[in-house]
Parts: structure tokens; sequence; C-alpha cells
């Protein structure tokens, strides 16, 4: 038995741990992609994958070393089932629901939801408790800090490697080649066969999937283009399995009462010399803006992919003309960062079919629907301008709730034109005098709430959690105290834990928070928030390297800090970051985001410093985490910003309950908590 002091660590141990952490979270991210792209439900619930990855890890983590070592010699074959099952029966899920609307397909297809979903759910468990139980384990083998060092370091990599993938528009089978190197090396020699079959038939089904025709990914979705046999279309575009686009000539786009000629039938006297398209998409509005004798198109577009199959089969070939100028971006940071004034703007058909990742309800286009967002279009609107949108709204309420924010904030009701499948075209001129109205909108009812950009939920009818949601949550932590007594944990052992469990709680809902922020200050695109997870990470990691460079941590002040950098982030309204110039927005933004992970992160790594188990107490930790996922759904009632109360709640309970912890074996100095994890690991 070797003795591993303080400075004299296992280097061998310290990259497997970072191997392990990096495809722990690789995975992660690839599942949540690949799982929401076949199985439409899961475009919208992509926290479902997320708190499953948290139960799993945080499981993988709580088993005590000695047991469990059968997960890790099948670690590969929960992850190859799922990936089988998903492919062999996606499903696509008719959502009925009156209280929030979901863009789905037209008709279900696959098993029932109620199977699949669940089941999924489960298998994400089981595979993350696996890839979890091989990163605890090398875990146990290091001092506690250096242990949690390499698994932030080996987090940053997965997050970058996601994010380079993600660049590449790199297939579903890039993924998974990677997975599976990843754990080849990870399971050994002794396990090569073992894992080689599973990983094997897993990116045989994965390669299939690439090289089915007309297959592509973007950062968002995976992409499928056909061509159309209609006269009227010449491809159809589907996202993650629902018709999204289609690509058509311009003498279809331009019939008498199309959608798309309604924004220009209903502004009779607009010059067009500038014209704002947000949702650029193939091009179709971009060519009926031109046929429409526009000088120059700003065509602002969010999913690169979509914007380079216009650029290549759109017959009219608008992308193609000087006049036309292409931004890859979300459309609300457009607004936010341009000066230019425009004859119109164009909001068209942006449903985005997905969420914000890392976020349970924000979709990518939320910030474009906002009370906040409608005035910062107007503000660009040249004196006589106008302002357009589209799209096929499903319920009269929606139209409701944009056409009466149009009335507020114009001063007049905007023209409504209506067409079948629940579209309408909604056309507001800066003037009544600078529209033309066959029909003038009128509610068909109470007219609800405008969204807002601190409750950014358009398609959600009132400030509550739709019973949908309460029973999914409801189920997930049921399912969390099932598995973690199954597993042979025992729940009042881990009680010693509950402050890593709240912090865990806080933590989560704080980077969620801080997501949202940035996504609203900077754009809902990829990369933005690609930006702000790796950002998180190295803010957790400087907090460790300063805790590791000191004797002794004063927990007092560090919480008084804590709770102050809470306290500015919740007094300083979104709007007024949102008025600075753009390194004053980034420079604000940064500090209300950082200040409080570093501050938390500071107090948690002294905290886990001193634990008898370190294991056990990060385990307790991510469960907290997944019960943090839960908690986010409060947004929808009580808005984003209210979220850093509960923060701060989580926060405070969890520091009361460190000092009631008292003294006793997590109380011993650093150094002897370190030994003493290297000497019970062997």
């Amino acid at each position: 038995m070797k003795l591993i002091r303080t400075g004299q660590i296992d280097r061998s141990v310290c990259w497997r741990l970072l191997l392990a952490s990096a495809t722990m979270l690789f995975v992660e991210l690839a599942l949540i992609r690949w799982a929401g792209a076949n199985v439409v439900h899961l475009s919208y619930f992509s926290n479902f994958i997320l708190l499953g990855s948290f139960l799993g890890i945080g499981i993988g983590f709580l088993i005590p070393a000695e047991r469990g070592q059968w997960l890790k010699r099948w670690a590969p074959v929960p992850l190859a089932v799922l990936v089988i099952l998903v492919r062999e029966f996606p499903v696509q899920v008719r959502q009925s629901s009156d209280q929030v609307i979901y863009f789905t397909a037209v008709k279900t297809t696959g098993l029932p939801e109620w199977v699949t979903l669940p089941a999924i759910f489960l298998l994400t468990a089981v595979i993350m408790t696996a890839i979890g139980k091989i990163t605890a384990d090398l875990f146990r083998r290091l001092p506690s800090l250096d242990a949690y060092r390499y698994d932030l370091l080996g987090s940053i990599t997965g997050s970058v490697s996601f994010a380079l993938v993600s660049w590449l528009h790199a297939p579903s089978v890039v993924w998974g080649v990677i997975a599976a190197a990843a754990l080849l090396v990870l399971g050994g020699r002794r396990n090569t066969l073992r894992y080689g079959i599973p990983l094997t038939a897993m990116v045989a089904v994965l390669f299939v999937e690439t090289t089915t025709a007309g297959i592509s990914w973007s950062p968002y979705y995976k992409i499928q283009l056909t061509p159309s046999a209609s006269t009227t279309r010449a491809y159809h575009i589907s996202a993650n399995g629902v018709p999204h686009q289609s690509i058509a000539p311009l003498p279809a786009l331009m019939q008498k009462n199309s959608p798309y000629r309604q924004p220009y039938d209903r502004t009779p006297g607009n010059p067009y010399r500038h014209v704002l398209v947000i949702g650029a998409g193939n091009g179709n509005d971009v060519a009926v803006a031109l046929e429409h004798g526009a000088r120059r198109v700003d065509a602002v577009e969010i999913d690169p992919r979509l914007q380079q199959i216009g650029a290549q089969l759109h017959p009219a070939k608008p992308y193609d003309d000087p006049r036309v100028h292409v931004y890859i971006n979300d459309g609300r940071a457009f607004l936010e960062r341009t000066n230019a004034k425009y004859d119109l703007v164009v909001l068209a058909l942006p449903d985005s079919l997905t969420l914000v990742a890392g976020a349970s309800n924000l979709r990518l286009e939320s910030y474009l629907f906002t009370q906040q967002a409608f005035q910062a279009a107007r503000d660009h609107l040249t004196p006589h301008g106008a302002f357009a949108m589209y799209n096929y709204y499903r319920k009269s309420w929606l139209v409701d709730r944009f056409a009466g924010s149009l009335d507020d904030i114009y001063g007049h009701a905007p023209c409504m034109t209506t067409f079948s499948k629940n579209a309408a075209v909604l056309v507001a001129g800066m003037t009544t005098a600078d529209q033309s109205c066959q029909q003038i909108w009128q509610p068909s009812g109470p007219v609800p709430e405008a969204a807002t950009d601190d409750h950014p939920f358009p398609y959600l009818l009132h400030r509550d959690i739709p019973t949908l949601y309460l029973g999914a949550l409801g189920a997930i932590l049921l399912v969390t105290l099932l598995a973690v007594r199954l597993v042979g944990v025992r729940i009042r052992s881990t009680v010693r834990y509950t402050d890593m469990f709240l912090m865990g709680a806080a933590f989560m809902l704080l980077e969620t928070k801080n997501v949202i922020g940035f996504a609203l200050y900077f754009g809902t695109t990829w990369l933005v928030n690609a930006l702000v997870f790796i950002g998180v990470l190295l803010a957790v990691l400087a907090a460790v390297e300063v805790r590791r460079r000191l004797r002794r941590v004063s927990r007092l002040p560090l919480q008084i800090v804590l709770f102050g950098t809470l306290a500015v982030a919740w007094l300083v309204p979104a709007h007024a970051v949102l008025a600075l110039p753009f390194a004053g927005r980034l420079a604000a933004a940064i500090a209300l985001a950082f200040a409080p992970i570093f501050c938390a992160n500071l107090i948690f790594s002294d905290r886990l410093a001193l634990a008898s188990d370190p294991t056990s107490a990060f385990g307790a930790n991510l469960l907290g985490a997944l019960t943090g996922g839960a908690l986010e759904y409060l947004a929808l009632v009580t808005g984003y910003q209210a979220l850093l109360l509960v923060v701060a709640l989580l926060y405070l309970g969890a520091f009361i309950a460190m000092r009631f912890a008292g003294p006793g074996p997590d109380a011993q100095s650093p150094s002897v908590a370190d030994e003493t994890v290297a000497l019970n690991s062997r």
C-alpha cells in the first residue's frame, strides 16, 4: 500500500481522470443534441437528458468504491442500446396542450411517448452512471482538490471538443467515433472486446444515419433536404424531424394572397429602400424583397446551414445579389448592435424548434417576441417605416399576444391577414397612414400578458407551470430517490453533505441565469452558449486554483461577498446592461455573472478539501444540481431575475447546514484530508 502525500500524485491517474471527465461531458452534450434531433419531444425538453445525466453522474459518485464494478465493465452497452432504440423508433409527438405551444409534427410516429421518453431518461441515467463510476474511482485516487482540478480541466476539454465539432458541422458519426475512442482508452486492454462490440454497433448505426440522402447537421439541428414534386415548391427542409421550411420559386412566392407578399401589399406607399429580414432562412423573403425593388436587404439568419442551402439551391439566387448582405447571427442581438434604419423590418417565420442549450424553457427565438424586442425593431424604422411578422401561430391567443404588443408600441392596431392552418400576418406602420389594412386586428378574447425580457415565454399562456412539466419533474425526482436507494446508497449517510447538495442546486440555478443573461445580451447562438459554459468552468477552475494555494480560507467574509455580488446582479436591470456599448456590455455581463460564481466555488472548493469522503460529497453536489435543474421551472411563474433570490436562499441554507455540521471528521486540515483520501483509495 502506497500513501500518496500532497504534491506526490500519480500523473497517469490525473490524465485518465481528465479523459474520463471530458468523455462524460462530451457524451452528455452529444446525447442532448442527438436525442433531441431524433425524438421531437426532446427538442423542447433538452434538460430532460441533462437531468438524467446529473442523476447518473451523481449516483456514479455515490456508489462505494468496492461496489458497482460491473458498471465499468459494461459501460458502452446502454449507450449502444439507446442509440439503436432511438434510430429504430424515432418519435414524433402530437402536442395539444392548451397551456403551452410546441411546433411539432402533424402526425405521431414511433412508440408511445410514455414508453419512449422514460426509456430514454433511464438509459441516459445508466450511461452516465457507468461513466460517472469510472470517473469517481479515479477521483478517489487523488487528493480532493487535485481531483477536482483535473475533473474541471476534463470538463473544459469536453466542452471545447463538442463546440469544435458543432463549428465544423460534423455529422453524428463523428461524435460517435470520438466517444467510442475515448471509452476504449478508458476501458483498457482487458475490456477491448467487451467495449468494442457495442461501440462498433453504435458507430455503425450513426454511420447509416450520416450517409442517408439529404441529411446534414447544423450547430442547432439535424437537417433533412428532400426535392419536392410540386410545381410551387422546389425543396422541403425538415429540422429535427419536423417540416420547417420550403424553397419556393419566385412566381409561387409572388402569387396573390401569398403570405410573403403581405408586408408589401399592406404598405403600398413604402419605398423599401432598406429592408431587414430576420429569419432569412433559405432566402424566400429575401427574394420577395428584391422583387419589390429593395436597394439593400440585410438578411439575418441564426443557422448557417439553412442559409447555405438557400445560397446553393434557391432558384431565384437571392443570396448572389450584391444588394443582399448576410449576417449569421441572432436577430435580437443584431437589433441591439446595429445603428441602421429600415423602411421595412420583417420577422419571417422564426420558430426555432429547439431550446437554448442549458435552459429548460428558453427557445432560440424567445427574445425576438418580447415587448422590448418589438420596441427595438420600432426604434430601427424610418419615420414612415413598417414592421411585419408572420407565422403559423396555432392558437388565437398567441396572435392576440403579439398584436396586443404591437398595438401598445405603435399606438394603433396592426393589419391582420389570416390564412389556413392558423397562419396570420401582422403589419404595423409607424402611423396608420403607413399601413393599408383589409382587416384590422381585433382581439378574439382577453389579450394575454406580453412576453418580456425577464419572462420570455411567448408560447406560455399564463404565468404558471404546465401540468405536463409538473408531472415529468415529479416523476424524475421520484426516480432519483428510488435510484439512490436501489444502488445501496444510504440517504442518511449523505445528510452530512446537505450543504453540498444545496450548493449544487444553487450553482445550477446561477449557471442557468447566466446562460439566459448572455443569450439576451449577445444572442442565443450556439457560440455564445458554448463560450458561457466554458467561461463558467474557467471561473470555477480559477476558484480551485486559488484555494489550492491557500493554507486556510475564512468562509464568512467570502459568504458576505457572495451575497453582495448576488444582490448587485439582482438590482441591476437587464435594460441597463443592454443600453451599454458592446465593450461595456461585455464587461458588465462578465462581472455580474462570474463574480458570484467565483466566490461560491471558492467556498465549495474549501468545503470539498475538508470533506472526509470527497467523492460522496461531490455526488451529493451533483444530485443537488439535478434539483436545481427542476427548480429552474419556477422562472415560468416568477421570471428569470427572481431566480437570484432562490439562489440566495439556497446558499443561505447551505451555509447554515455547514455550520450545523460542526467539527468532526470533515473539519480536518486540507493536508490530512487529502492524505486520508489517497490512503483510503488504496
